[in-house]
């Protein structure tokens, strides 16, 4: 038993050094999107849901050629993920958008 445990840390360990810049670059993201999405006004939401849901339709198009070209089982998957998350998060935001600028339109004389 200890030695599984210790075959187990010793993978974790070398896995972290092999990508330890990429886990902190991750983490540094992570940390900065909570940041500056923190301090966004109310105002601004709209217009960066709109580029946020551009980034999304790319992340679509990137997502259907991934799954053009896969050649094993995991890409399929993982291709296909991206495309089912990123269009969840297209329609999301253009609800969401919609929601918000049919608070500025002017109510309709009964």
């Amino acid at each position: 038993m200890l030695l599984l445990k210790q075959t187990f840390m010793n993978s974790f360990l070398e896995f972290f050094y092999l990508y330890k810049e990429a886990i902190f670059i991750i983490a540094l993201s992570i940390i900065l999107g909570i940041v500056v999405i923190s301090n966004v006004p109310a105002i601004l939401h709209t217009p960066l849901m709109s580029g946020a849901n551009a980034i999304s339709g790319v992340i679509i198009i990137g997502a259907i050629i991934l799954v053009g070209h896969a050649e094993n089982t995991l890409t399929l998957v993982l291709g296909l993920l991206g495309i089912i998350l990123a269009t969840l998060n297209v329609v999301g935001g253009f609800v969401v958008t919609d929601r918000m600028l049919e608070m500025f339109r002017k109510k309709k004389q009964k």
